[in-house]
Protein backbone atom coordinates (compact mmCIF):
# COMPACT_ATOMS: atom_id res chain seq x y z
CA UNK A 1 0.00 0.00 0.00
CA UNK A 2 1.39 3.61 -1.11
CA UNK A 3 2.06 5.61 2.15
CA UNK A 4 0.29 8.74 2.43
CA UNK A 5 2.88 11.77 2.53
CA UNK A 6 3.42 12.81 6.58
CA UNK A 7 1.72 16.08 5.97
CA UNK A 8 0.11 18.24 3.53
CA UNK A 9 0.91 22.04 3.60
CA UNK A 10 -1.53 24.38 2.01
CA UNK A 11 -1.31 27.77 0.57
CA UNK A 12 -4.37 30.19 1.43
CA UNK A 13 -5.11 32.88 -1.50
CA UNK A 14 -5.84 31.65 -5.06
CA UNK A 15 -5.09 27.79 -3.40
CA UNK A 16 -7.57 27.68 -0.74
CA UNK A 17 -9.52 30.36 -1.32
CA UNK A 18 -10.06 33.06 -4.23
CA UNK A 19 -9.54 35.73 -2.54
CA UNK A 20 -6.95 37.66 -5.06
CA UNK A 21 -9.84 39.76 -6.18
CA UNK A 22 -10.50 41.04 -2.83
CA UNK A 23 -6.68 42.17 -2.70
CA UNK A 24 -6.58 43.70 -5.58
CA UNK A 25 -9.08 45.84 -5.19
CA UNK A 26 -8.09 46.91 -1.93
CA UNK A 27 -4.74 47.71 -4.11
CA UNK A 28 -6.59 49.53 -6.62
CA UNK A 29 -8.67 51.32 -4.37
CA UNK A 30 -5.71 52.37 -2.21
CA UNK A 31 -3.68 54.07 -5.37
CA UNK A 32 -6.38 55.65 -6.24
CA UNK A 33 -6.96 57.34 -3.20
CA UNK A 34 -3.28 59.34 -4.03
CA UNK A 35 -4.15 59.85 -7.26
CA UNK A 36 -2.78 57.13 -9.12
CA UNK A 37 -3.89 54.07 -11.35
CA UNK A 38 -3.06 50.60 -10.82
CA UNK A 39 -3.86 47.82 -14.21
CA UNK A 40 -4.62 44.53 -13.61
CA UNK A 41 -1.26 43.87 -15.38
CA UNK A 42 0.57 45.72 -12.08
CA UNK A 43 -1.76 43.70 -9.64
CA UNK A 44 -0.76 40.20 -10.85
CA UNK A 45 2.82 40.88 -10.05
CA UNK A 46 1.50 41.10 -6.47
CA UNK A 47 0.34 37.38 -6.60
CA UNK A 48 1.73 35.36 -3.83
CA UNK A 49 4.22 37.77 -2.50
CA UNK A 50 5.14 39.25 0.88
CA UNK A 51 2.76 41.99 2.01
CA UNK A 52 6.27 43.90 3.05
CA UNK A 53 7.27 42.97 -0.33
CA UNK A 54 3.89 44.19 -2.05
CA UNK A 55 3.96 47.47 -0.06
CA UNK A 56 6.81 48.84 -0.97
CA UNK A 57 5.64 48.67 -4.30
CA UNK A 58 2.56 50.38 -3.75
CA UNK A 59 4.71 53.09 -2.37
CA UNK A 60 6.57 53.11 -5.33
CA UNK A 61 3.32 53.83 -6.87
CA UNK A 62 2.50 56.71 -5.01
CA UNK A 63 1.09 55.63 -1.78
CA UNK A 64 1.85 58.14 1.16
CA UNK A 65 1.92 55.67 4.04
CA UNK A 66 4.67 53.29 5.76
CA UNK A 67 4.99 49.97 4.67
CA UNK A 68 3.17 48.27 7.84
CA UNK A 69 0.37 50.38 7.52
CA UNK A 70 -0.16 49.70 3.61
CA UNK A 71 -0.45 46.01 5.13
CA UNK A 72 -2.68 46.63 7.78
CA UNK A 73 -4.97 48.83 5.32
CA UNK A 74 -4.92 46.64 2.72
CA UNK A 75 -5.53 43.34 5.32
CA UNK A 76 -8.36 45.08 7.26
CA UNK A 77 -9.98 45.78 3.64
CA UNK A 78 -10.16 42.43 2.81
CA UNK A 79 -11.54 41.09 5.95
CA UNK A 80 -13.82 43.49 5.70
CA UNK A 81 -14.61 41.98 2.05
CA UNK A 82 -14.68 38.71 3.26
CA UNK A 83 -17.35 39.39 6.09
CA UNK A 84 -19.46 41.24 3.39
CA UNK A 85 -19.22 38.81 0.84
CA UNK A 86 -18.73 35.51 2.10
CA UNK A 87 -15.28 33.25 2.07
CA UNK A 88 -15.30 32.14 -1.46
CA UNK A 89 -13.50 28.79 -1.36
CA UNK A 90 -11.47 26.98 -4.09
CA UNK A 91 -13.31 24.04 -6.18
CA UNK A 92 -12.61 21.29 -4.77
CA UNK A 93 -10.22 22.51 -2.40
CA UNK A 94 -12.41 21.75 1.10
CA UNK A 95 -13.42 18.44 0.06
CA UNK A 96 -9.72 17.82 -0.33
CA UNK A 97 -9.61 18.92 3.25
CA UNK A 98 -11.87 16.81 4.41
CA UNK A 99 -10.40 14.02 2.82
CA UNK A 100 -7.25 14.56 3.94
CA UNK A 101 -8.72 15.46 7.79
CA UNK A 102 -10.48 11.89 7.59
CA UNK A 103 -7.15 10.14 6.15
CA UNK A 104 -5.67 11.25 9.17
CA UNK A 105 -2.94 13.11 7.14
CA UNK A 106 -1.76 16.68 8.93
CA UNK A 107 -2.13 20.05 7.56
CA UNK A 108 -0.76 22.68 7.74
CA UNK A 109 -1.68 26.32 6.43
CA UNK A 110 1.34 28.63 5.14
CA UNK A 111 0.42 31.91 3.73
CA UNK A 112 2.02 35.45 2.93
CA UNK A 113 -1.19 36.77 4.51
CA UNK A 114 -1.16 38.10 8.39
CA UNK A 115 -1.99 35.37 10.38
CA UNK A 116 -5.11 37.12 12.20
CA UNK A 117 -6.65 37.24 8.71
CA UNK A 118 -5.65 33.03 8.23
CA UNK A 119 -7.13 32.74 11.37
CA UNK A 120 -10.16 34.38 10.29
CA UNK A 121 -10.77 32.15 7.52
CA UNK A 122 -9.68 29.06 9.21
CA UNK A 123 -12.74 29.65 11.70
CA UNK A 124 -14.79 29.86 8.86
CA UNK A 125 -14.40 26.56 7.42
CA UNK A 126 -16.61 24.64 9.67
CA UNK A 127 -14.28 21.88 11.21
CA UNK A 128 -11.30 21.31 12.48
CA UNK A 129 -9.06 21.80 9.26
CA UNK A 130 -5.47 22.39 10.03
CA UNK A 131 -2.97 21.48 12.85
CA UNK A 132 -0.55 24.34 12.08
CA UNK A 133 -0.73 27.86 10.93
CA UNK A 134 2.33 29.77 9.37
CA UNK A 135 1.22 33.33 9.05
CA UNK A 136 3.12 35.96 7.25
CA UNK A 137 4.13 37.97 9.84
CA UNK A 138 5.15 34.31 11.78
CA UNK A 139 8.70 34.26 9.37
CA UNK A 140 11.65 36.41 9.28
CA UNK A 141 11.50 35.56 5.22
CA UNK A 142 8.67 35.55 2.79
CA UNK A 143 8.22 33.34 -0.06
CA UNK A 144 9.81 32.66 -2.62
CA UNK A 145 12.13 31.80 0.36
CA UNK A 146 11.70 28.26 1.63
CA UNK A 147 11.12 29.57 5.64
CA UNK A 148 6.79 29.32 5.47
CA UNK A 149 7.26 26.11 4.39
CA UNK A 150 9.99 24.99 6.15
CA UNK A 151 8.85 26.22 9.50
CA UNK A 152 5.01 24.89 8.82
CA UNK A 153 7.20 21.39 8.73
CA UNK A 154 9.16 21.66 11.80
CA UNK A 155 5.90 22.62 13.31
CA UNK A 156 4.61 19.45 12.84
CA UNK A 157 6.68 17.56 13.18
CA UNK A 158 7.64 16.31 9.90
CA UNK A 159 10.37 16.24 7.27
CA UNK A 160 9.76 18.61 5.12
CA UNK A 161 10.87 16.05 1.86
CA UNK A 162 7.72 13.90 3.15
CA UNK A 163 5.74 16.78 2.59
CA UNK A 164 3.28 18.15 0.16
CA UNK A 165 2.74 21.44 -0.94
CA UNK A 166 0.10 23.06 -2.73
CA UNK A 167 0.72 26.31 -4.69
CA UNK A 168 -1.30 28.56 -7.42
CA UNK A 169 1.33 31.75 -7.49
CA UNK A 170 4.97 31.52 -9.06
CA UNK A 171 6.05 33.01 -5.81
CA UNK A 172 4.39 30.11 -3.50
CA UNK A 173 5.56 28.06 -5.89
CA UNK A 174 9.08 28.52 -6.05
CA UNK A 175 8.89 28.71 -1.90
CA UNK A 176 7.31 25.11 -1.73
CA UNK A 177 10.73 24.13 -4.67
CA UNK A 178 12.72 25.47 -2.50
CA UNK A 179 11.63 23.73 0.73
CA UNK A 180 11.70 20.46 -1.08
CA UNK A 181 8.60 19.48 -0.48
CA UNK A 182 6.26 17.69 -3.32
CA UNK A 183 5.05 20.49 -4.82
CA UNK A 184 2.07 20.66 -6.59
CA UNK A 185 0.91 23.66 -8.69
CA UNK A 186 -2.86 24.62 -9.00
CA UNK A 187 -2.46 27.58 -11.23
CA UNK A 188 -5.16 30.14 -10.99
CA UNK A 189 -5.19 33.74 -11.75
CA UNK A 190 -1.55 33.24 -13.53
CA UNK A 191 0.22 30.07 -15.30
CA UNK A 192 2.24 28.06 -13.97
CA UNK A 193 4.37 26.08 -16.34
CA UNK A 194 8.02 25.91 -17.10
CA UNK A 195 8.68 27.22 -12.94
CA UNK A 196 9.55 23.08 -12.14
CA UNK A 197 6.90 22.14 -10.34
CA UNK A 198 6.91 18.26 -8.94
CA UNK A 199 3.21 18.11 -10.84
CA UNK A 200 0.74 20.45 -12.23
CA UNK A 201 -3.28 20.18 -12.03
CA UNK A 202 -6.05 22.17 -13.44
CA UNK A 203 -7.84 22.01 -10.54
CA UNK A 204 -8.38 20.39 -7.56
CA UNK A 205 -11.87 19.91 -8.14
CA UNK A 206 -12.52 15.94 -8.68
CA UNK A 207 -9.26 15.27 -7.03
CA UNK A 208 -8.61 12.42 -4.14
CA UNK A 209 -5.96 11.75 -1.67
CA UNK A 210 -5.35 8.78 -3.54
CA UNK A 211 -4.73 11.02 -6.66
CA UNK A 212 -2.29 12.66 -4.55
CA UNK A 213 -0.61 10.21 -2.52
CA UNK A 214 0.02 8.64 -5.99
CA UNK A 215 1.60 11.55 -7.40
CA UNK A 216 3.84 12.10 -4.13
CA UNK A 217 4.90 8.53 -4.04
CA UNK A 218 5.88 9.30 -7.97
CA UNK A 219 7.83 11.82 -6.78
CA UNK A 220 9.36 10.20 -4.47
CA UNK A 221 10.84 7.41 -6.59
CA UNK A 222 11.90 9.57 -9.29
CA UNK A 223 13.95 11.86 -6.67
CA UNK A 224 15.42 8.59 -5.40
CA UNK A 225 16.46 7.58 -9.08
CA UNK A 226 18.28 11.06 -9.51
CA UNK A 227 20.08 10.25 -6.30
CA UNK A 228 21.22 6.95 -7.37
Amino acid sequence: MTQHPHAVLWDMDGTLVDTEPYWMDAETELIASYGGTWSHEQALQLVGSGLIDSALILQRAGVQMGAEEIVDHLTERVRVRLQQDGVPFRPGALQMLRSLRAAGVPTALVTMSLRRMAEDIVALIGFDAFDVVVGGDDVPRPKPFPDPYLQAAEALGVDIVDTVALEDSPTGLQAAIASRAVSIGVPHIVPLDELGADVLWDTLEGRTVADLTSEFARVRVARAEVAR
